[in-house]
């Protein structure tokens, strides 16, 4: 229906079928013609992880809305989303991690980016500086509050996300796309990543995210102090917790450690619970629990 359809720099968006899970957008220019299809596989199906079953309906929906003049093998998969969202009770809680993250700075294969969608102080976005890969860590309730400008809507919308952070694991890139499944056609791509979906998203979160609880510094040096036996990781693991904050980044910091065996360090943080990255002094809290608690409870 023409009702549906809009018109934003050049493109074309029809969202008549956006309530069953696909928005269509065509770019008719001189240059470039060319239809893209995004896809929410939750309004798709129901059940989501039936792989064969959402392809098939994909690939019906698609044959019967371009009057069999098109398929989903005419299609080319150039990305994916990947989101988990991790309750953590309360808009303050949310907040307090957020601060707490945007410590962690450049790691290694991401650096720091803005992205125009969210607030700085309410995301901690990173790019992937060659693999086509995008990590981005936001506060639900804001991102949703600032889609809608404050209206009544985006108000009701917001009540049950309210101290919800969302975690979304991007493949921008057909290149991606490929690190992750062999299938050279959409539909086998299509079943084996989402197929694999928890296993893709934290490939990348584990590699962003450090394993422990957070505490302020003093207090995390106590922990290593009282439970690292090994004098020599004892003394690298104080160094990297002095080096983080000074360097404003993870990736930084362990180089500025000159050691060859960097995984060793970061494995010794994570058996005994803590993270390398500190709590702020100016901020409030003391304590934050370890993020793959929250992963775990969800799963």
């Amino acid at each position: 229906g023409e009702d549906y359809i809009e018109e934003d720099r050049g493109e074309y968006i029809d969202y008549s079928l956006s309530s069953r899970g696909i928005t269509v957008i065509y770019r008719d220019s001189q240059y470039k013609k060319k239809i893209r299809l995004i896809v929410n596989t939750y309004l798709l199906l129901d059940d989501a992880a039936d792989t064969d079953k959402l392809v098939r309906k994909l690939d019906k929906r698609i044959t019967e809305y371009f009057n069999y003049k098109y398929n989903l093998e005419d299609f080319i998969l150039s990305g994916m989303n990947f989101i988990a969202d991790i309750d953590i009770d309360t808009p303050a809680n949310v907040q307090s991690y957020l601060k707490v993250l945007k410590r962690i700075g450049k790691v290694k294969g991401f650096s720091p980016v803005s992205c125009e969608c969210f607030d700085d102080n309410a995301s901690f976005c990173l790019r992937g500086n060659s693999n086509s890969i995008d990590f981005l860590f936001y506060d639900l309730a804001a991102a949703v509050m600032r889609q809608y400008r404050n209206t009544d809507a985006g108000q009701k919308k917001i009540r049950s996300i309210k101290g919800v952070i969302r975690s979304e694991v991007r493949l921008m890139k057909p290149k991606a796309i490929r690190t992750y499944t062999d299938a050279e056609d959409i539909a086998g791509q299509i079943g084996e990543l989402v197929g694999n979906s928890q296993d893709i998203f934290m490939d990348t979160f584990t590699r962003i995210i450090p394993f422990g609880d957070f505490y302020k510094k003093d207090k995390a040096d106590e922990i290593v102090r009282k439970k690292v036996s090994d004098s020599i990781m004892r003394r690298r693991m104080l160094r990297l917790l002095v080096l983080i904050p000074e360097k404003k980044s993870l990736r930084f910091a362990q180089k500025s450690m000159n050691c060859r065996n960097l995984e060793k360090i970061m494995d010794s943080f994570a058996k005994i619970n803590l993270s390398p990255v500190t709590i702020s002094k100016r901020q409030d809290v003391k304590y934050l629990e370890n993020l793959y608690a929250y992963l775990l409870d969800g799963e």
